[in-house]
């Protein structure tokens, strides 16, 4: 999926504990034969190129076009699983699939984890009896910097913004890169919503995302505008650094 997933799963390394992780490694490979958009031959490029009907897809095809279409009502048009006419479901595909496989280590018996992809995060239970897990929040203005840390259980965080791959998020509108905000964290229920309201949000700009943040139920925000300017809702479960 172009970039990195990793797994925090605080339990004893027991031959089971070790076959669950492996299980949604191989899980996640086979997504990412399915989605890649850097694969000529994955079933989302041959769908985008007109070459294979979704109803002869993998069922996961389906389910995600399903759950694309569904941000786009939910956020007026500002996500986008087509953007000047390509097909590129990625920014839901990415948090889809960290939800799915914590839910996949959850089933199998291992509650405490957290499961990143590319820097959006699910995090299940406690990283110690009695302790939360603790999310940092990159400064998009200091690289290597935290400016807030996230502090919960059972927990959705998902950032979208410029520090790790510039401007990269797209006005769905117009095409060209988003500038209004500098990074947008979203805080949820579910990665498989957070992260792709996250993106909706950064494309929208600050005060379009402040609002419409402000209607989602279960979701909380904290922003930086392109003039450095930081803001929050007042449910946004952060420690200032």
């Amino acid at each position: 999926m172009g970039t990195v997933f990793s797994f925090d799963v605080r339990a004893e390394p027991t031959r089971e504990a070790v076959h669950a992780v492996r299980r949604a490694v191989l899980w996640l490979h086979e997504m990412d034969r399915i989605f890649s958009t850097y694969r000529p031959d994955s079933q989302i490029s041959r769908l985008g190129r007109g070459e294979l009907p979704v109803e002869d897809s993998s069922p996961e095809v389906a389910e995600i076009l399903g759950l694309c279409d569904e941000a786009e009502r939910l956020s007026d048009g500002w996500f986008s699983h087509r953007i000047a006419g390509r097909l590129d479901p990625s920014a839901m595909v990415k948090g889809w699939a960290v939800d799915r496989v914590s839910s996949l280590l959850t089933a199998a018996g291992l509650p405490d984890h957290s499961v990143n992809g590319g820097g959006d995060v699910q995090i299940s239970g406690e990283r110690a009896p009695g302790l939360p897990w603790r999310i940092g929040i990159a400064d998009p203005f200091t690289p290597g910097q935290i400016i807030a840390v996230v502090s919960g259980r059972d927990l959705a965080v998902a950032t979208s913004g410029t520090a790790e791959r510039g401007s990269h998020i797209l006005d769905p509108h117009t095409a060209r890169p988003a500038t209004g905000l500098a990074s947008i964290t979203l805080v949820g229920p579910r990665l498989t919503q957070v992260d792709a309201c996250a993106t909706a949000a950064f494309a929208m700009g600050d005060e379009r995302a402040r609002a419409w943040v402000c209607s989602l139920t279960d979701i909380e925000a904290f922003a930086v505008t392109a003039d450095a300017t930081a803001w929050r809702t007042p449910g946004f479960p952060a420690l200032a650094v």
